[in-house]
Order: structure tokens, then C-alpha cells, then sequence
């Protein structure tokens, strides 16, 4: 297999298709793309594909999913083609991706987690 580095125009493409709603925006990350719809990473861009994360909403509306590693040593994620065109019903798989995802959680600030280590490495 030939790995090809995604190109923006893709990617733009892919977040337009997919925001109807707006939420829907890219960030670059190891060469290739992350898809986040408001602050979730729903979907991964590599070469040139679109690879949704499993969830049971994006199952339902998929049917029968094509499930592929978006790269070596990665989780299987759906891999979206047929459909890439249809702007109606890729919003909302990835609308429903996102509501299936658990939502980022906060990052404890860098004080308070070295405290909180502190703390139970003296427990012990």
C-alpha cells in the first residue's frame, strides 16, 4: 500500500460536506488530519480517506461498516466513501459520532496533577 499525505483541498472538502450544522473543523496532527465536530474528534483524514470512529449511532446509520485502521497499529474506524458526496447525511453521522462520544474531559492544570502525585506517592 502507498501512503499519501492528505491534501488541504481534501480535508476542506470533507469539513464542508460534514458541517451543515458549522461545527465541523480540522486540525492537522503527524501529517495527516483530525475532524472535530465542536470540540470531539470524530473522524480521522489519512490518505486522502475519511475514517469515522465506531460508535453505535454511526453503525446505525451506516448499516453493514467498512472497518479499517486509518494507520498501522490504530483501531479500526469506519471508513466512509459512497456516501462522502451526500453533505445531508454526513453531517449527520458525524452529529451522531459526537453524541455517542464522551466529551473531551478537562485537563487538570500542571500544579494540581505534580500535587496530586506528590500526595499518593506518600501515601504509599
Amino acid at each position: 500500500m502507498v501512503v499519501v499525505a492528505s491534501d488541504q483541498k481534501f480535508v476542506e472538502y470533507v469539513c464542508d460536506q460534514g458541517s451543515a450544522s458549522r461545527c465541523v473543523s480540522s486540525r492537522k496532527m503527524f501529517g495527516e488530519y483530525a475532524l472535530y465536530y465542536a470540540e470531539t474528534v470524530v473522524a480521522l483524514v489519512c490518505d486522502n480517506r475519511l475514517f469515522v470512529k465506531p460508535t453505535p449511532g454511526g453503525k446505525a446509520m451506516i448499516g453493514t461498516p467498512d472497518e479499517v485502521a486509518p494507520y498501522k497499529g490504530a483501531k479500526p474506524h469506519y471508513l466512509i466513501t459512497e456516501k462522502l458526496d451526500d453533505r445531508d447525511w454526513l453531517s449527520g453521522l458525524l452529529a451522531v459520532t459526537a453524541r455517542d462520544l464522551d466529551s473531551p474531559k478537562p485537563r487538570k492544570p500542571k500544579a494540581l496533577a505534580k500535587s496530586a502525585s506528590r500526595s499518593r506517592q506518600k501515601q504509599r
